[in-house]
């Protein structure tokens, strides 16, 4: 019934702003909730990452003088509160998660090992891995990265606001068309933005496939874990 059963969803702090111009927008958690529930239902074993952009961004930030470490730190910061909203917001649609964070912040959230996600996974809680890996210098993407690589996750799932994959830019080119699937070589010579480099480069080594898909649209979660053809495929 479901095409993977272990799996790393990588969300975007952006998206969790909604209609807003900053942080969260409650209907869109909400909905984010229900979609993840409604997979949850179907025995999926459910890793998850969220962005930090609906609050600060350290490249942004470094960009406006902040220092680059303490930016990232800032953002760090920034994924930690995201992931605490999430995990309320399953927990009030009957969804028990926990969140594990990268630096030591007990008892805000418990420490990140391997062993200690699987376990989580293993007995039907949903696990939200915050704080990226930790370190300055590497995105969420990269941390997504990492972790879907740790619990040895089947696919990662990256809900996006564009349904897939394009040529270009579909929101500043309207002749860019859309890739049913594609290599992880063929997005290096494309020079496509997808995830960052060293993100790519993890998943590619590690034989994990991508399937990057509209999130924002309420059910097409429930359709990537089914199997159904919707998204970007991205794999060796």
């Amino acid at each position: 019934m479901v095409k993977y059963k272990r799996i790393l969803l990588k969300l975007s702090g952006e998206s969790l702003m909604g209609e807003k111009q900053y942080g969260i927008d409650e209907t869109r958690l909400g909905e984010y909730a229900q979609q993840i529930k409604e997979i949850h239902e179907l025995g999926v074993q459910i890793g998850i990452v969220i962005g930090g952009g609906n609050i600060f961004r350290g490249l942004t930030g470094a960009s406006k003088g902040f220092d680059r470490v303490k930016g990232d730190q800032m953002g760090m910061l920034a994924t930690v509160i995201n992931s605490l909203a999430l995990s309320s917001a399953l927990g009030s649609v009957g969804v028990k998660s926990r969140v594990l964070t990268a630096v030591r912040m007990e008892p805000i959230g418990e420490f990140y090992n391997k062993w200690k996600a699987i376990e989580t996974l293993e007995a039907g809680e949903v696990a939200i891995f915050s704080a990226g890996t930790g370190n300055p210098f590497f995105t969420t993407d990269t941390g997504s990265s990492l972790r879907g690589i740790e619990i040895e996750a089947d696919v990662m799932l990256k809900g996006t606001r564009v349904d897939g994959i394009y040529t270009a830019d579909p929101e500043k080119d309207k002749t860019a068309t859309k890739f049913k699937e594609i290599t992880y070589d063929e997005i290096y010579t494309r020079g496509l933005k997808v995830m960052d480099l060293t993100a790519t480069t993890m998943c590619k080594e590690n034989n994990l496939p991508i399937v990057v898909f509209d999130m924002d649209t309420v059910g097409n979660l429930k359709k990537v874990i089914e199997g159904e053809d919707i998204g970007t495929l991205v794999h060796n």
